[in-house]
């Protein structure tokens, strides 16, 4: 059994409690404050006071004392009774209060449950196919490796300031049910004759100009899939841009670079990470060849679903646009409890699957969750929305009202609805896709919903192509028509997909144009959002937090320079001198330049000439001048005489000006937090820790 439980941290808890009680206190500002909050998983609503809670939920699997945990948070500290499940498979709570959040992680925490790194520029929730383990097609339970890159990354100082957040999925075979296509990276287990291994997908993103993720690595084995995550994280915090958010995604440098240029950087990097980490263990799966069976699809299976294990089957549970309630989930872990069920998970489209139920109990499990208002998905229920206006601050429309409108109907089409162009219900994977955005017509705002046609994130499928903008009010209409369109004018077993690409774009502005069309006589019909009262307006509530919070040059050189410390210290343990010491070398450059900028100085590339700047314009502490100006004549060495023991002496050296400079730093700045980027104590060389499957059970 591979379920993470051991993910929380009590002292970065009561740290961040700490924080909280500071910017109370008003000894924080409040971009200091929300950097730090961020980075807990704790996002601002557009309503004052109170915030989303997001609980991270790796590859989407629960277990009973989980669902309780959370079950628990609803009941004691939410102002709104229902958890929602994610695209991205976590868990958001909405309406907590502030003051609340410390002991709302503090209860998460008993359950094994994190909050780290789930908002702000990190490693998001990763996101897998949920029938991991259990699906015949697969070559390898992912889950095992999925976890092991989960307790690789958390923490670490590399993803604590990246320019972005980043996204990763992994899927079990080909099919790659997780849509690698859409994420900034997707690992999907192949089989390439009679080897077993790995294709890297980097680049892909929906949201701000849609991008399909290109292939970076054909095939890897095991053993180097840590490498290649963290080669390609380091390209996107050594290149991606920092100073235009709005481009600061991976998909950007991808575009930036071309193709080749982008996988020609990203095995300089990958050749410098197999270097490091040449000791560092790995996740090992069990690998099977798979067998040529039903392609389930992203998201929970449609249908009773037969394992690979025989007489034992998944149970889909339909949860509408992913809204839960306490006692759904208490009901759920009970269930759990009842038949012997490990776990549920949650999915892709916002609902649940149990796995591992035999046959003979499917009946009482059924009826079971019958009584919970829950029960097996129905032809038209594919319906995924994104919370929109209710909670999020860059919400446009009320997608959580217009879905709950909307069917696939018998066709059963996949129907994906945000509430802005930024796409957090993946309406560019969906069949029928709409996202929220305000247009002017006769000098009105009016609500609209660009819609999208034709998406599929997974092996051989392509993002959606863009149809016509709707006005709000008549959505349905518009979904009706081109469903009905479908039923009439497709092929015999032709998909949705296909038959989009069969018709072509401008076939839907045709269908739609009578919908599109608003005479000024009908202007009034289309003035307001569904469920509000009054006439349209887009709120000015400054902007969302999905780009994080403003980030400082200083904190961002630290925990680059972590970083280079890790890589220095494996290198030295591996007595690969040389390397070690340039990378020594970087940390002085990355920490010097920072110090310089913190006091109103220049960057310089070499160190001597760093070292004179900071002299100039921090003459009240030539000690840490002086000591950069030593640490610089250090490494010009000749490389033949380095050593394991001159070495130790210089590390030792330039950790003590590292403490030095960050003693420093937080007098200058007493809001700095540096966290988890400062040198220990030198006893002992790095060690790496074990990563296997014992290790993640």
């Amino acid at each position: 059994m591979n379920y993470l439980t051991d993910l929380a941290n009590d002292e970065e808890i009561d740290s961040y409690d700490q924080s909280l009680q500071d910017f109370f206190a008003q000894r924080m500002d409040i971009d200091r404050f929300t950097a730090t909050r961020l980075q807990m998983g704790i996002y601002g609503q557009r309503q004052e006071g109170v915030n989303m809670v997001r609980v991270k939920i790796p590859g989407g699997r629960l277990i009973p004392m989980q669902l309780n945990a959370i079950a628990d948070v609803l009941e004691n500290y939410v102002q709104h009774g229902e958890a929602h499940i994610t695209t991205r498979q976590d868990i958001q709570l909405h309406y907590v209060p502030l003051a609340d959040t410390p002991a709302v992680m503090r209860h998460l925490a008993k359950g094994g449950l994190t909050t780290r790194e789930a908002c702000g520029n990190t490693i998001r929730n990763v996101t897998a196919c949920p029938l991991t383990g259990v699906c015949s097609r697969e070559h390898t339970d992912i889950s095992v490796h999925l976890n092991g890159m989960v307790k690789h990354f958390l923490r670490k100082p590399l993803n604590q300031l990246m320019p972005r957040k980043f996204k990763i999925s992994f899927s079990g075979c080909e099919s790659d049910c997780a849509q690698g296509m859409i994420h900034d990276l997707g690992v999907v287990a192949v089989k390439q004759g009679t080897r077993f291994g790995f294709k890297v997908l980097v680049g892909g993103g929906l949201g701000h100009k849609p991008h399909e993720a290109i292939e970076v690595e054909s095939f890897i084995e095991e053993k180097d899939l840590l490498w290649v995550i963290e080669a390609v994280l380091t390209m996107h915090n050594k290149y991606s841009d920092r100073n235009k958010r709005a481009k600061s995604r991976i998909k950007f440098l991808v575009d930036k670079f071309g193709a080749d240029g982008f996988i020609e950087k990203y095995r300089e990097e990958l050749a410098r990470v197999k270097e490091v980490l040449a000791e560092q263990d790995y996740p090992k799966g069990v690998w099977t060849g798979g067998t040529e069976s039903e392609v389930p699809g992203p998201g929970a299976p449609r249908a009773l679903f037969a394992q690979k294990q025989a007489g034992w089957y998944v149970v889909p549970v339909s949860v509408r646009l992913g809204q839960l309630t306490a006692v759904q989930m208490r009901g759920i872990a009970s269930i759990l409890k009842q038949y012997d069920l490990k776990e549920i998970r949650t999915t892709q489209d916002q609902n649940l699957i149990l796995v591992d139920v035999p046959q003979k109990y499917i009946v009482e499990i059924q009826s079971a969750l019958a009584n919970l208002g829950l029960g097996l998905p129905k032809a038209g229920d594919d319906v995924v929305a994104c919370p929109g206006t209710s909670t999020c601050r860059l919400g446009i429309t009320s997608s959580p009202t217009v879905g709950s409108k909307l069917s696939g109907g018998s066709e059963d089409l996949r129907i994906r609805v945000s509430g802005c162009h930024n796409g957090c219900a993946q309406p560019e994977s969906g069949d029928i896709g709409i996202y929220g955005e305000g247009k002017r017509m006769f000098g009105k705002l009016v609500p609209h919903y660009q819609m999208y046609f034709g998406g599929n994130g997974m092996a051989n499928g392509g993002l959606a192509f863009k149809g016509p903008s709707v006005p709000s009010a008549r959505i349905e209409l518009a979904v009706e028509q081109v469903r009905s369109a479908y039923a009439t004018n497709r092929e015999m077993g032709e998909t949705f997909f296909n038959w989009t690409r069969r018709v072509g774009q401008s076939y839907f502005a045709e269908l739609l144009a009578d919908v599109v069309e608003v005479k000024q006589e009908d202007l009034q019909s289309v003035l307001r959002d569904h469920g509000q009262r009054d006439d349209f307006k887009v709120l000015q509530l400054g902007g969302g937090e999905c780009a994080g919070a403003k980030q400082l040059q200083i904190g961002t050189a630290f925990f680059d320079a972590a970083n280079e410390r890790n890589y220095r210290n494996a290198l030295k343990f591996q007595r690969k001198f040389e390397d070690s010491a340039k990378c020594a070398e970087e940390i002085v450059r990355l920490i010097g330049q920072g110090l310089a900028q913190l006091v109103g100085g220049q960057k310089y590339e070499s160190l001597i000439e760093q070292a004179e700047e900071l002299r100039r314009v921090l003459p009240t502490r030539s000690n840490l001048s002086q000591q950069l100006a030593k640490l610089a004549r250090d490494f010009v060495r000749p490389t033949n005489e380095l050593t394991d023991a001159l070495l130790t002496e210089w590390y030792a050296e330039l950790d003590a000006w590292t403490l030095d400079v960050a003693e420093f730093c937080t007098h200058f700045d007493s809001q700095l937090d540096l966290t988890g980027s400062l040198p220990q104590a030198i006893v002992k060389p790095l060690q790496f820790q074990k990563i296997s499957q014992s290790a993640v059970v």
